[in-house]
């Protein structure tokens, strides 16, 4: 079978930069799974995108179809002849098959013997089944808003005007979108905007390339981290390149090209957060730090075109910088004109949820819960509940109502010029932390608290109004809100009831719809939390199974149990014991057990269930003061020396003995060992 290369792109107006690279795979993707239904093989695919293109390229693409063998099955041989003359039936059958009876053959089956007909099916060409198979990936792309252009009646995403589809060097006869495939794409729209005829598909990054366009999507991105670099080092400075701003950057070029500019250094007396955020939502800018890692009054910007006159270009970014950095400074000095405190009353007037009320309701709630959790972890009561007063103040100031993502940061920045204190400044900040599961926790016990109180309030208000989270749909984020909680209790060590806390935190709203069973749903969900966050410590989701099984609502003692089910996981022990433990799970609850443990050693009959019976009164009195001390592993070590009397107790014990007396007593030591290795977890789960 011949293959050869297909080119595929589309040439369409400037696309929203964020859809560019999803739309290009999307592309790829829906060819690729066409040509896969259609059995037509080739080596690799891959997907190119400018701000003008979506293209595909796909490498050693077979010419057609493999053949096929196909086979049809006719009447049962009993139906086909009649004293060795053929039927009706079989002729019949011979007739839409086109051959003779004569050329049919005997199909043997679990069902008996039939007449058949086997031949094979020429694979069709690709070039013949690529039109369909184009129109119904572009028709599937995930647009995210369609648009009409002129008279037609057809939507895109952006208005398009040119189709190439290539075969090696042939063009294939296809419409898609009201354009006729041809070879001639379009290089930049500046440095060469004529149409350009592509000889062959192999040919298309390279021309294109000569014609100003990287169509290399990843190729591009490095150009422009490269360029940015580069730039910062030619200027003594350090560039911060964010990964999300790159991406976005690399969705509005097509010929990178960076230049370096600089705005007034009286705007540094602005928070430099507030400077950054400005120069990255309205410029797409990349800012610079010097040696001590403090903003400096210059960025880096990156053209779309090669200019004769870069100073020009320069100048004119720095000539519309100024008046976006011009509103950070104002929005700032008009910020500071009042207190965080003096805004609460403004919070009353901003909702948070309709059935909960208020941005002001929310704050006299976490005051409460913050008040609450400080008193349990020995924090600053004082500092906590004042941090709780003024967490959502900054919401309400000009500057975050312009950057929503400086919301905590301008809290911190507004409360220190306000001269409150320094741990209250700093939790207005912390309160949104961690914001993803390895981002850190917050410092400060008032941030501690803050963060907390928050998620607290959150996850019980939105439950009790019965809009838990489904498996698509989580508009207040609570599974984020959730694995925040544990995470700081865990990274901060604080070794806290949930149940408690919700508990605390739900008696703060009154009366909820949905009030009954609040708190164990919502324990239960945020326990079950825990499955992702144990797979983020790399641990089997068996060990997590063995801990969940237990009633623990501490989750410092959670992970604390994790990790030294986890370590016990690892030893040679930990296979058998696990079988045992899940063998006597079984036999308890088939026999019924009423979970009796005393143990009556005068019944003690078998050495084996001695020994047993000794070991576990051993380990009991060496394991407990490692269990009130949290000391879970050091408690599994002393247990895996079980192993031995387990082994030797079911190998020689009849546990079900005809005695009842005597069978009785054996399940009861059963229960002990399986109640002592509760205290840990059921290790049983291990054998899942």
């Amino acid at each position: 079978m011949a293959s050869n290369t297909l080119l595929v792109e589309l040439g369409v107006e400037e696309l929203p930069p964020g859809a560019i690279e999803s739309l290009a795979n999307a592309l790829r993707d829906g060819i690729v799974d066409r040509l896969a239904e259609a059995e037509v093989p080739f080596a690799a695919a891959h997907a190119h995108a400018t701000p003008r293109r979506l293209a595909v390229s796909i490498e050693a693409l077979g010419d057609k179809q493999p053949d096929r063998e196909i086979e049809r099955r006719g009447p049962a041989l009993a139906a086909a002849f009649k004293d060795d003359e053929p039927t009706k039936a079989a002729e019949g059958f011979a007739r839409s098959c086109g051959v003779e009876v004569a050329d049919l053959i005997h199909l043997e089956t679990d069902k008996g013997t039939w007449l058949g007909y086997r031949y094979q099916e020429p694979g069709e060409a690709t070039t013949a089944l690529l039109p369909a198979i184009l129109e119904r990936a572009v028709n599937a792309l995930p647009v995210p808003k369609n648009m009409r252009w002129g008279a037609s009646r057809l939507e895109f995403s952006r208005p398009v005007h040119w189709l190439v589809v290539l075969y090696g060097q042939d063009v294939v006869p296809a419409d898609v979108l009201g354009l006729e495939a041809g070879r001639t794409t379009r290089g930049h729209r500046f440095h060469a905007p004529q149409g350009i005829e592509l000889a062959h598909a192999d040919d298309y990054l390279d021309v294109l390339e000569n014609a100003f366009v990287l169509a290399d999507n990843d190729r591009r991105r490095e150009r422009i981290r490269e360029q940015v670099l580069a730039e910062a080092e030619v200027n003594d400075a350090a560039a911060v390149i964010d990964e999300d701003l790159l991406d976005e950057v690399n969705g509005l070029v097509e010929w990178p090209v960076a230049l370096t500019g600089s705005f007034d250094e009286r705007f540094l007396e602005v928070p430099a957060e507030c400077l950054i955020s400005s120069m990255k939502a309205n410029q797409k800018y990349f800012h610079l730090l010097d040696a001590e890692g403090k903003l400096k009054p210059a960025f880096i910007t990156v053209s779309n075109i090669e200019s004769r006159d870069p100073q020009q270009v320069i100048e004119g970014n720095e000539k519309v910088i100024r008046p976006r950095l011009a509103d950070a400074a104002f929005f700032y000095d008009t910020d500071r004109k009042q207190t965080l405190a003096s805004r609460r009353d403004a919070l009353d007037n901003v909702v948070f949820q309709k059935l909960l009320g208020t941005l002001g309701d929310k704050a006299k709630r976490i005051e409460a819960i913050s008040a609450f959790i400080a008193g349990q972890i020995g924090g600053d009561v004082a500092h906590a509940t004042r941090a709780a007063q003024l967490a959502k103040c900054d919401l309400v100031t000009e500057m975050v109502l312009e950057f929503p993502e400086l919301q905590g940061i301008m809290g911190t920045y507004y409360a220190r010029q306000d001269g409150e204190p320094e741990e209250v400044a700093q939790a207005l900040h912390e309160q949104y932390l961690p914001r993803f599961a390895s981002d850190d926790v917050p410092t400060t016990q008032a941030g501690l608290t803050l963060a907390l109180a928050d998620r607290l309030d959150t996850l019980t208000g939105i439950f009790g109004i019965g809009q838990r989270p489904t498996g698509t749909k989580d508009p207040f984020a609570l599974r984020r809100a959730a694995i925040g909680v544990l995470n700081i209790l865990i990274k901060g060590e604080l070794d806290l009831d949930l149940r408690e806390l919700l508990e605390h935190a739900a008696a703060q709203h009154g009366e909820l719809p949905k009030a009954g069973g609040l708190i164990d749903d919502t324990l239960e969900y945020m326990l079950d939390r825990f499955r992702a966050w144990t797979q983020d410590e790399g641990v089997a989701v068996e060990v997590y199974l063995a801990v969940r099984a237990r009633p623990v609502t501490r989750p410092l003692d959670f992970a604390r149990r994790v990790r030294a089910v986890h370590a016990f996981s690892q030893r040679e022990e930990a296979a058998a014991l696990a079988a045992a433990n899940k063998r006597v799970s079984n036999i308890l609850a088939k026999q019924q057990h009423d979970g009796a443990t005393a143990v009556d050693t005068a019944l003690l009959q078998a050495d084996a269930e001695r020994t047993l019976s000794k070991a576990l009164e051993q380990c009991h009195q060496a394991v407990r003061p490692l269990l009130d001390a949290a000391r879970y592993s050091e408690a599994l070590d002393v247990l895996a020396q079980l192993r031995g009397p387990v082994d030797a107790f079911f190998d020689e014990v009849m546990v079900m003995a005809e005695d009842d007396a005597v069978r009785r007593n054996r399940l009861a030591l059963l229960a002990n060992l399986q109640a002592l290795f509760l205290e840990v977890a059921d290790i049983a789960q291990l054998q899942q």
